[in-house]
């Protein structure tokens, strides 16, 4: 079985959000692939099972439980598959497409729905503009990027509250945005393409431009190019190979 790391939505390797990639000839056992995940140890690992035609079966995990749908992780096995791909996984089917040095996800459109939430105790001392929450996240817009950059939430008490995600935003060029995911085992998650599917519709309709780029301004840093497209999210981001090999369980 061969497998890879990519370091997805940068352009440099050690940037952006590191991804394994494990391809799989034929379907294998869930608690495999979560403890494949668990010593690999990534945000998430992607688990591919090839096929010579028709949609590729991917599955995602993070080292600590699966998840419905990671935008990075996709876009590192389409790096290493290349070309067009079709992809059955637990959001639907999902299709992406590799040219020049980028790759582009059609994904489903989150936008969030407001909420009384109260993250005061999550975010203290923090001005809250917005709370929202999507199919997986809450959500939070906040006064300004200074902000965003110098956040320290409350993680304990985050991991406490509904699935133990947010994502905070906050207008830049276009925006920036971090996520923490102590729920699912991540505190925070370098570049989280999914989180896109959120920002995406709610910026675009704040900015009135479907074309953005997002900023995920976390330590390793990324970019997310966005294009909304009715109840669907284009993503584009870039990616680089940092290692290859095989694994022998």
């Amino acid at each position: 079985m061969r497998f890879f790391i990519v370091d997805a939505f940068t352009d440099q390797a050690f940037a952006g959000n590191s991804a394994g990639v494990v391809l799989l000839d034929e379907p294998a056992d869930a608690t495999w692939m979560q403890a494949v995940a668990a010593e690999m140890k990534h945000a998430e690992t992607a688990f591919v099972v090839t096929s010579p035609s028709g949609p590729k079966s991917l599955r995602w995990f993070t080292p600590a439980v699966e998840v419905a749908l990671c935008g990075h992780a996709t876009v590192a096995a389409t790096h290493v598959l290349g070309g067009s791909q079709v992809y059955t996984t637990k959001s639907g089917e999902l299709r992406a497409h590799a040219q020049d040095g980028w790759v582009e996800l059609d994904f489903p459109s989150d936008p969030p729905s407001p909420t009384d939430d109260d993250l005061s105790e999550i975010l203290p001392g923090v001005e809250i503009e917005y709370t929202g929450r999507g199919v997986e996240n809450l959500f939070a817009v906040l006064p300004d990027a200074e902000t965003v950059r110098t956040l320290e939430p409350d993680l304990a008490r985050l991991k406490t509250t509904w699935k133990g995600r947010l994502l905070v935003t906050a207008k830049g060029d276009d925006y920036v945005s971090r996520f923490f995911a102590p729920g699912v085992g991540i505190d925070e998650d370098p570049v989280t393409g999914s989180a896109h599917c959120i920002l995406s519709p709610y910026w675009s309709e704040k900015l009135g431009r479907d074309e953005l780029t997002g900023h995920q301004v976390s330590a390793r840093g990324g970019i997310v190019r966005t294009r909304q497209d009715g109840d669907r999210v284009h993503l584009a981001g870039q990616a680089v190979t940092v290692v290859s090999g095989e694994l022998h369980v």
